[in-house]
């Protein structure tokens, strides 16, 4: 079939002309919203590891953890060159002379071309930004920004710590550098209908965003979110619903905007609920086999606010 959606791979391969994969990095970063400077309890959904491995404070490396994840990567994808993709807690949250190390560290690694740098939007300035747009001028640099939603009613619920005004400031002092921006989005959020998801679509639409990663909002263990899930507060999106809903959005965004995941994985140990968000093949065909049966595609209702 044609392309429904600008997929990351795809945009990979046109740039680069072979495969390149993101290799996750845990470099032991902490949060605002859990050491006291916002709060001590995090957001509702994120629990004591924050998406992390723990590898660093076991002793491990961020090279060491490269170069182990690169065999493993090579093997299974054939991938020639790597992303070193800082992803658990915040990832700016850190002395500068302590970023840039870490930085250079997994830059120094062997075919690794590039950075992506999960943070949040209230976590970087203009030194940290300097710093990135000055490793952009020979690499590729994605900042990961967990908006979530552009609903601040929501975000104040799942304790985010910041408005929908703070991201627009985040985005703006990050444009015309040399980087890419990446907005992480989470559907299924409390509350939330369909409506409001769309209008976070619609939000994004009108910026100066280069990617969008989407997350559906599971129940882990020992989170304020279970807590909510086994109180009756709160009720996870079905299958039928995320499906339904994730192409309506996409239908809403640029074309030109790289959808770089469509869901998130959740570690089997630690989910409470929902189950169908361990098949994760079987999600991701029905959101290909949804574009079909609309006859939809990214772009198609796109507004620019």
């Amino acid at each position: 079939m044609d392309k429904k959606f600008n997929d990351l791979n795809s945009y990979f391969k046109n740039k680069f002309g072979f495969r390149v994969h993101k290799i996750t990095v845990d470099a032991g970063f902490n949060c605002p919203n859990r050491d006291g400077t916002i709060s001590f309890g995090g957001c509702i959904f994120c629990n004591s590891k924050g998406s992390g491995t723990g590898f660093l404070l076991q002793g491990i490396s961020i090279e060491d953890q490269i170069v182990r994840a690169k065999k493993y990567v090579v093997k299974r994808f054939k991938a020639k060159k790597f992303i070193a993709y800082f992803q658990a807690f915040t990832n700016t949250y850190a002395p500068l002379k302590k970023l840039q190390e870490m930085y250079d560290e997994a830059l120094g690694v062997d075919d690794v071309i590039g950075l992506a740098i999960g943070t949040r939007p209230d976590c970087v300035n203009n030194e940290v930004l300097d710093l990135l747009q000055g490793y952009a001028k020979e690499n590729l640099i994605w900042i990961e920004y967990g908006m979530q939603t552009s609903k601040d009613e929501t975000l104040k619920i799942i304790n985010r710590g910041h408005d929908y005004a703070c991201f627009k400031k985040a985005v703006e002092i990050t444009k015309n550098r040399g980087i890419k921006i990446c907005v992480h989005v989470i559907l299924g959020l409390p509350g939330e209908t369909k409506e409001d998801m769309l209008k976070t679509a619609d939000a994004i639409s009108g910026l100066p965003v280069d990617g969008v990663k989407f997350h559906v909002l599971y129940v882990i263990k020992k989170t304020e979110l279970e807590n909510m899930y086994n109180k009756g507060r709160y009720r996870c999106l079905t299958q039928k619903e995320y499906v339904e809903i994730i192409v309506s959005f996409i239908e809403r965004l640029p074309k030109n905007v790289i959808i770089q995941r469509l869901t998130g994985e959740p570690h089997p140990a630690e989910l409470i609920a929902p189950e169908w968000t361990l098949n994760k093949k079987a999600t991701m065909e029905l959101i290909k086999s949804e574009f079909i049966k609309r006859d939809t595609w990214q772009g198609k209702f796109c507004r620019i606010l």
